[in-house]
């Protein structure tokens, strides 16, 4: 009936930014400040399968960015909130997503024949509050690969209770 009277039926409330619209936009803040900061960009988005799940499933690994610090190859992870609630957008890099990452980054360092490079895991948090200044954080070496090589058990080691 609206509509035929010429009406039309609109939000008037104003259109929320999607998730991944806001990852996008982090993701290009990040790349700028990273440039700024003297980062030179590689790539954006880099994708390689990194094995299967428990289904059998293909699974992708992601890096947002791949960048050079100097000599030291650079795998970014950027993280894009609206506020600092819960811990911010660093607590989001949980050890889940840093194996994944890690696995990707192997994937990329195979691909390109770059194992002697040194490289690290860097994450760049950006925190975009209606109507304030973006917050952007680079946070160098946040884990290292390391953390997720299986270790070797020695009779050294073990516990003479």
């Amino acid at each position: 009936m609206l509509q035929e009277l010429g009406i039309s039926k609109q939000d008037s409330r104003p259109q929320r930014v999607s998730s991944s619209e806001l990852g996008v936009k982090g993701e290009a803040m990040a790349a700028k400040r990273l440039e700024a900061d003297g980062y030179r960009l590689v790539l954006s988005n880099f994708k390689v399968p990194i094995g299967r799940n428990t289904k059998g499933v293909q699974v992708t690994g992601e890096i947002d960015i791949v960048a050079l610090d100097g000599e030291t190859l650079c795998f970014v992870e950027v993280k894009t909130r609206r506020k600092r609630d819960f811990g911010g957008p660093l607590t989001a890099v949980d050890r889940r997503k840093q194996r994944q990452i890690t696995r990707t980054a192997r994937g990329y360092r195979q691909m390109f024949g770059v194992w002697a490079m040194p490289y690290r895991f860097d994450v760049v948090t950006v925190v975009l509050r209606k109507g304030e200044p973006a917050e952007i954080e680079i946070v160098k070496g946040f884990w290292s690969e390391q953390k997720f090589r299986k270790q070797r058990w020695s009779g050294d080691n073990a516990w003479s209770g």
